[in-house]
């Protein structure tokens, strides 16, 4: 099946294939919902503080969002459900942890456990669940609603990595919010500042993340199995991530500073660095996957032979942005991006449409409509360049 050429009906229905003007509207909600959240964020830790833990937020979350980037390079996912994703992770899981959270709290101190205890054994037991169950609704839902674009693993990262960068971020605005205003009360307030922001910044900016992208894994994986496959692999996700994020707690809050350094040395750091491991290998199986599947579009002769080579590597992907632009300007090297994009939407389709993953006409008339755009931007990118 693997060799076998594409086959397009004639004449075949142009058909939205990707996420439209209802995703734009939802992110749009998501985002005034973030703003609400933050804000609420903003009076908890008292505006003096709120500058200052803003900026110092922004750090770890341009080393995450840049990572992001790094691993969406063969396939872009479209900006809105990108937003989507943060904005969920920012405004409706903040907001249902900070709730849930703080009832939980506030139960175990009505119960006569002490302020101190009752912290810790509400980060342990009660944080892990809440908020990676939160942050996984919003990885599931987006697995379901965009289903036919949910392509696999990769894919599966980088939503869960999103959800959980905008999560972490209103986290880190509290965090560091509260140590700048303790550290107006204390001689050595500034070191205080220093301490968190290394626990959060420098040692763990990825901590929600890995936690998160169990689910994102799992969910990916389901989306090249058969349509019954997700619950289980979402249930199996949602374990292992609570369960990190229990672990990260736990050794956090009811152990002492030696025993949190070993567990991060000898579990955390491991972990993470197997998780890195791991996406690069996923990048590199999603880069023999669109080789593959557009060497039979080439095959077929809906590519040309230069084509193809610019379109099966990244570097050959820059140097002909690049090329565009010298030559016709930004909005040649603007449609030159969008055709390599098209290009790798139609490779990961087909591959859908191979393991029946689309309904068989739904995927037909997709594939001939990524084809027809396809033609498009090819069309626009000559009309450019001969400007």
């Amino acid at each position: 099946m693997s060799g076998a050429a594409p086959w397009v009906p004639p004449a075949a229905p142009r058909r939205r294939v990707r996420p439209g003007a209802g995703t734009v509207v939802t992110a749009l909600v998501l985002g005034v919902l973030t703003l609400v959240a933050v804000g609420l964020v903003g009076i908890m830790i008292g505006p003096p503080a709120f500058p200052v833990a803003t900026v110092l937020a922004l750090v770890p979350l341009a080393a995450v969002l840049g990572t992001v980037l790094w691993v969406d390079r063969w396939e872009p996912e479209p900006w809105p459900a990108l937003a989507v994703a943060f904005g969920w992770g920012a405004s409706v899981s903040v907001l249902v942890a900070l709730v849930l959270n703080s009832g939980a709290q506030a139960a175990l101190l009505v119960s006569g456990l002490d302020d101190l205890r009752a912290g810790a054994l509400t980060a342990t037991f009660v944080a892990p669940v809440v908020e990676e169950g939160i942050k996984a609704l919003g990885v599931l839902l987006l697995f379901l609603v965009w289903r036919r674009w949910f392509d696999g693993p990769v894919d599966g990262v980088v939503y869960a990595a999103t959800v959980a960068a905008g999560f972490a971020f209103v986290e880190n605005i509290l965090y560091f919010g509260e140590a700048v205003a303790e550290s107006a009360t204390l001689a050595d307030g500034g070191e205080a500042v220093a301490v968190v922001f290394v626990l959060r910044a420098v040692m763990s900016p990825f901590a929600h993340v890995l936690f998160t992208v169990a689910v994102g894994l799992a969910l990916g994986w389901a989306s090249r199995r058969s349509a019954g496959a997700w619950p289980g692999a979402f249930g199996l996700g949602l374990l292992v991530a609570v369960a990190l994020h229990a672990l990260w707690n736990g050794a956090a809050t009811l152990g002492s500073d030696s025993s949190f350094l070993s567990i991060y040395v000898m579990v955390q750091v491991p972990l993470f660095l197997g998780v890195v491991g791991l996406v690069t290998w996923l990048r590199r199986q999603e880069a023999r996957l669109v080789r593959e599947r557009l060497t039979e579009y080439a095959a077929a002769g809906y590519l040309a032979p230069q084509e193809l080579r610019m379109l099966t590597s990244l570097s050959a992907r820059r140097t002909s942005r690049r090329w565009a632009r010298s030559r016709g300007g930004a909005g040649a090297a603007r449609a030159m991006r969008h055709f390599q994009t098209t290009a790798s939407r139609l490779a990961h389709h087909r591959q859908r449409v191979m393991t029946d993953r689309a309904r068989w006409w739904a995927g037909r008339a997709d594939e001939a409509a990524l084809l027809a755009e396809l033609d498009l931007l090819r069309q626009e990118l000559r009309r450019r360049l001969a400007v």
